[in-house]
């Protein structure tokens, strides 16, 4: 019976992090005056352990970009960022030092639909300071994973923890081609049904965005959207 229970309690256990994989062993921080203050832009967070909300992190306007300040993970966009077909998004981050004892990735997701609510659908490809990047989507809410786990690249820029880093992170749509790149150079290339279909997003047409990870501190600046 006690062999039931602890089989019973890891396999729920293991069901919930493949649902929503850690972002490292940290908690979700709260962010001082956090909210969203950026013209026309919204987010939405990714389940919190400490109950937090989008509004627990910052989003605001810095130079001629955006400073993002995270508590938990989220996705971030404008409802006027859609794309369809053939198309391209990327934007560059500048993150001044490491402020965990491990590296958070930032990105950008496209294909995304019904993100202000429990279920979204999105696919980002992501950079850390590490060097590694990683490639997963939501369908429904629930996690799929392109890139299982975080990969090295030489494209992939990397420093010291006290050392500024910065990486453009984007998507490349081209016929049925699609490409995460990072600083100009494709780290992962597939195909469109290697995305779409059960489990994953019913298409790479929608809005795009900025996608974080959790206790995070950088700033965005070049968000473009491109054929």
């Amino acid at each position: 019976m006690r062999l039931a229970r602890v089989l019973t309690v890891g396999i729920a256990a293991a069901c919930l992090s493949y649902a929503f994989p850690a972002q490292g062993q940290d908690a979700d921080k709260k962010v001082a005056g956090g909210g969203i203050t950026v013209k026309g832009w919204q987010g939405k967070a990714d389940p919190s352990k400490q109950g937090l909300t989008i509004n627990d992190s910052k989003f605001a306007p810095e130079g001629k970009g955006y400073r993002m300040t995270t508590g938990p993970a989220g996705l971030y966009w404008s409802p006027a960022n859609t794309a369809k077909g053939d198309f391209s998004v990327k934007a560059t981050f500048t993150e001044a030092k490491q402020v965990n004892d491990h590296p958070h990735p930032f990105g950008v997701f496209i294909g995304g639909s019904a993100l202000d609510t429990d279920a979204p659908n999105a696919l980002y490809c992501a950079a850390y300071r590490n060097g590694n990047y990683i490639v997963r989507g939501f369908s429904g809410g629930q996690v799929f994973r392109v890139v299982a786990k975080p990969a090295p690249h030489d494209a992939v820029k990397k420093g010291d923890p006290a050392a500024e880093v910065v990486n453009e992170v984007g998507f490349v749509v081209k016929g049925d081609s699609v490409s995460c790149t990072v600083n100009g150079t494709a780290v992962w290339t597939g195909t469109k049904a290697d995305v779409t279909g059960a489990g994953k997003l019913a298409s790479l047409d929608g809005i795009v965005g900025i996608r974080t990870g959790h206790n995070s501190d950088a700033v965005v600046t070049n968000f473009a959207m491109g054929k």
